[in-house]
């Protein structure tokens, strides 16, 4: 069997939906690895927020920022951040019609404003920490991501203002991550593969079950939609496994033929 490159989605896909991580997802990685796959995580969280989980499942090498800050074996390959310039743009934009923005490093989260009730509502389902106040993080520092938090219609006045220079992902009623024209976590494992240099794109295999994995999906030569994924995401993926809930992973790999049918958990 070629060994494969297989990357994974985390929140809906690595974890579950009460933000643990299946017995049998950690046994199938840990198979696949022992098998002499390499596996690797694609995500729209920063590095800082995932540090455990990495530890956890004794994954050393990720796609972050929806494609922004790319990392092999732990070292750094490839890196987009957005322009300062555009940044505090954005900001004023932003402040002009009262809604607040986020600004994410690969070290850490801020927000300009000390509390806004759709922060806090699309972070609460995600089980993660409200950014403390920093107006001016995005300044003297390299900003990868950054977040809006805004509706599908008001979402549109964005794009007209920022079309050629930022694009909009959304993974919440009320909010969409930020990033560079052209970022995407395709185009981030694109990096990837570029760096290693001796894996096609047959050979790449990606999990996922929201929104911003759409092109990451379309992108390799396997994409896996997970059973809890958006529709849309299912009509793109080549495959569609079990949800997260359900040994989804394992399944999934199983499908693929990259573990054995008695593998773990039946």
């Amino acid at each position: 069997m070629n060994k494969k490159l297989v990357f994974f989605d985390i929140d809906g896909t690595l974890l579950d939906h009460d933000k643990k991580v299946p017995l049998s997802t950690k046994e199938a990685i840990q198979e696949l690895t022992a098998n002499g796959h390499e596996v690797a995580i694609a995500t729209g969280r920063p590095p800082f927020l995932f540090k455990e989980l990495r530890e956890e499942l004794g994954i050393d090498s990720y796609v972050s920022l929806n494609g922004q800050y790319v990392v092999y074996k732990g070292k750094l390959v490839y890196s987009n951040p957005i322009p300062t310039e555009v940044l505090h743009s954005l900001k004023e934009y932003a402040v002009s019609i009262g809604q607040p923005i986020i600004y994410t490093s690969e070290e850490n989260t801020k927000m300009n404003v000390t509390y806004h009730k759709r922060v806090e509502a699309s972070y609460a389902p995600h089980k993660l920490p409200i950014p403390e106040c920093d107006p001016d993080y995005y300044l003297g520092r390299h900003i990868y991501q950054a977040a809006l938090f805004c509706t599908e219609e008001e979402e549109s006045a964005y794009i007209v203002e920022y079309n050629d220079l930022l694009r909009l992902v959304r993974w919440d009623e009320v909010a969409v991550d930020v990033i560079p024209t052209g970022g995407s976590k395709a185009a981030g494992i694109e990096k990837f593969i570029q760096h290693l240099g001796y894996y096609k794109r047959e050979e790449v295999i990606a999990f996922g079950d929201n929104l911003n994995d759409l092109e990451m999906l379309q992108f390799v030569g396997h994409g896996v939609a997970m059973g809890n994924a958006d529709s849309v995401v299912k009509e793109v993926a080549r495959y569609v496994t079990k949800d997260v809930d359900q040994d989804g992973i394992m399944h999934g790999l199983r499908q693929l033929g990259l573990l054995s049918v008695d593998s773990a958990v039946v």
